[in-house]
């Protein structure tokens, strides 16, 4: 055993360094990985009644070299030191995600991995969580959440963050409670506030929120490094531009993680899509909200930090208002280049998102590709509210088949494509011929 263990560490350890001077990723060093989540996945197969251990891509971004721990279907991966290794094709969006490539469903995991154990499996994890979503009964979606952009919605949300690392350090049981009481008081305004926000934001924290608490789970720390790690989480999600997306990575793994150490260890086994998750941690810690919440709230704001919080929305707010109208002005109201979706997959960073309202969704960097080809985008792009095409600044230059603009690039896949300007707006469309 003492020979095992030494033998992987050491091949996590090897590796050589490139003429950039970055660490060039290696066999060895990808073996040791899959060793780690498969021994993971084995350990916690009890979380969810069966092994998440599955078809796993690392891919690195700046060559596209890929290795996995199978061979694809089409057996165009070559042997070596025990992992697989080839190149993604061009075609492929790169991200931490569950994908299907080659005949095979695949969990996709970014390289290079973080130098800490815990954090790499707790990622792995939380990507073979959701490959495992459709034979766990849980479907993949990804709602927006816009009202967590909006200063009440920013307020409410911090507030009951700010509850739960109170109930975090707290070292009794009845504490623990009251501030759990608080959290969920805070978020029963914010659903009051913003009428259908209590299902958009379950949504993602059944898909999102459940693969996070699946990494947490499986990551292997022990109580005294778990509360740490979802203090120092907490305190790196509030440096995020913007909530819509990436609330879901904090409320339910706190939630999860006080409700298996006190309630039950194997909750997450009672929840399926029809679940709501505020009302069952309610129930869980036997927490009912009091009948005027706002009167409660407002009573316990101080402890909250709730005058400090209003200030600096307040103050977003008025920031937010100039940035909203300059980039309606560049993506909609102001000449602009449109291309319609055939077949999309979109890759993009889901802590830096603008919504426009009714417009849409400014996604400061993307990656799409389509039956027209591949668009890269690097000072953003707009996404329409129905997904059906994507809005960036005019093309400025075009040569053969690629197509540049401010901050984007269009590598057109043939000559099916052009790129045509209305007379009538100034706009371009990209049509079919």
């Amino acid at each position: 055993m003492k020979l095992k263990k030494l033998h992987f560490l050491l091949g996590l350890s090897i590796c050589s360094i490139e003429a950039t001077g970055q660490p060039k990723i290696t066999s060895e060093a990808v073996s040791g990985y899959l060793e780690e989540i498969k021994r993971a996945t084995f350990d916690n197969r009890n979380v969810w009644d069966m092994d998440l251990y599955a078809p796993i891509l690392f891919v690195d971004p700046a060559t596209r070299n890929l290795f996995a721990n199978e061979q694809d279907s089409t057996n165009s991966l070559k042997m070596e030191s025990g992992v697989f290794r080839g190149v993604l094709p061009d075609n492929i969006n790169i991200a931490n995600t569950s994908m299907r490539w080659s005949g095979k469903n695949w969990a996709m995991i970014l390289l290079p991995l973080s130098n800490n154990r815990f954090d790499r499996v707790n990622l792995l994890a939380h990507e073979l969580f959701h490959r495992a979503q459709p034979k766990l009964g849980f479907e993949s979606l990804n709602t927006d959440n816009v009202h967590l952009d909006k200063r009440d919605g920013r307020i409410y949300l911090r507030l009951e963050l700010e509850a739960l690392r109170k109930a975090l350090e707290s070292s009794s049981k009845r504490e623990i409670k009251r501030h759990m009481l608080n959290a969920l008081c805070f978020r029963k305004v914010r659903y009051l506030t913003y009428p259908g926000s209590n299902s958009t934001e379950n949504l993602l924290e059944l898909n999102e929120g459940l693969a996070e608490y699946t990494g947490l789970k499986f990551s292997g720390r022990n109580n005294d490094q778990m509360i740490p790690h979802l203090l120092n989480s907490l305190r790196e999600f509030h440096k995020n531009k913007t909530y819509v997306r990436s609330f879901a990575y904090q409320t339910v793994p706190i939630y999860g993680y006080l409700t298996s150490r006190y309630v039950d260890y194997f909750w997450n086994k009672e929840i399926d899509m029809n679940s709501d998750l505020a009302y069952y941690f309610m129930s869980a810690f036997e927490i009912a909200t009091p009948p005027n919440l706002k009167i409660y709230t407002s009573g316990i704001l101080s402890e909250y930090n709730g005058e400090r919080i209003t200030m600096e929305e307040k103050q977003r707010e008025q920031d937010n208002l100039k940035l909203v109208k300059d980039l309606v002005a560049k993506f909609v109201t102001g000449s602009h280049f449109e291309i319609a979706f055939e077949k999309m997959n979109v890759s993009f960073n889901p802590s830096n998102l603008i919504p426009l309202e009714n417009y849409g969704t400014v996604y400061p960097t993307l990656r799409i590709t389509d039956n027209w080809g591949i668009l890269t985008v690097a000072e953003g792009a707009l996404l329409s509210k129905s997904w059906d095409r994507v809005t960036v600044t005019l093309p400025t230059e075009s040569k053969a088949r690629v197509i540049t603009g401010q901050g984007w690039t269009l590598e057109l896949k043939s000559d099916d494509y052009v790129v045509l300007k209305d007379e009538n707006s100034d706009n371009y469309r990209l049509v079919k011929k």
